[in-house]
């Protein structure tokens, strides 16, 4: 979902001539600018390393819910698929920015008893030490689809289905704690332009990213 968002406002920003989507099956989304590949092993993109240079930033948002899963295989998808993405990139554009997706409550500490935070905040730390151009990490929370977005996964469709207007609602009261998929993702764009200042960005700082770069 926030991906689908991410690249609505890449394929949106006059500023960014070439998107690249790597998937695991089409977005059925046509644009000039955009050049989609679907391929199967998140773990070795060395067929796929040609399309992969000349690259300003990655806008990461690849992820699956935990609910169901065990810490490894969890692990396997979002620490493991993230970080051979990660050195893939780093080895082909050594300059640019990662920008990664993560959640509210992500535990840096690594050593909370939430499976998911852990595994998350493991993720983080591992891409904050790499010698990217500039890495940032989003914690959202709740999330507003926009432009028809939808979840892949069937539990959270229902859950957005049923609970729109009332995140609208939520959205004007407490816009801290609630974003929508397009200022996810102008924010990352905003952040993967700066190169610089603070790095880990709470649910509630979201929006300040597109202010301070307006």
């Amino acid at each position: 979902m926030v991906g689908q968002g991410a690249l609505r406002e890449c394929l949106r920003d006059p500023d960014v001539q070439r998107v690249v989507s790597v998937v695991r099956s089409p977005g059925g989304i046509q644009n000039e600018k955009l050049r989609e590949i679907v391929h199967q092993d998140f773990l070795n993109f060395a067929s796929i390393e040609s399309e992969l240079t000349g690259i300003d930033a990655c806008l990461y948002c690849l992820g699956v819910t935990s609910s169901g899963m065990s810490e490894d295989i969890y692990a396997h998808v979002t620490y493991g698929f993230t970080l051979a993405a990660a050195h893939t990139l780093l080895r082909l554009n050594p300059g640019m920015s990662f920008v990664f997706i993560s959640g509210a409550g992500a535990d840096s500490s690594e050593r909370g008893r939430s499976m998911w935070a852990r595994v998350k905040g493991e993720t983080e730390n591992a891409l904050l030490n790499m010698p990217f151009g500039a890495v940032y990490v989003f914690r959202p929370g709740l999330i507003q689809p926009l432009d028809g977005i939808t979840s892949k996964t069937a539990s959270y469709r229902l859950i957005y289905g049923l609970t729109g207007p009332l995140l609208t609602l939520a959205r004007r009261f407490w816009p801290k704690f609630v974003t929508t998929t397009q200022e996810l993702g102008q924010a990352m764009l905003a952040a993967a332009r700066r190169k610089s200042g603070k790095h880990v960005f709470e649910a509630s700082e979201i929006r300040a990213v597109l202010k301070s770069h307006s």
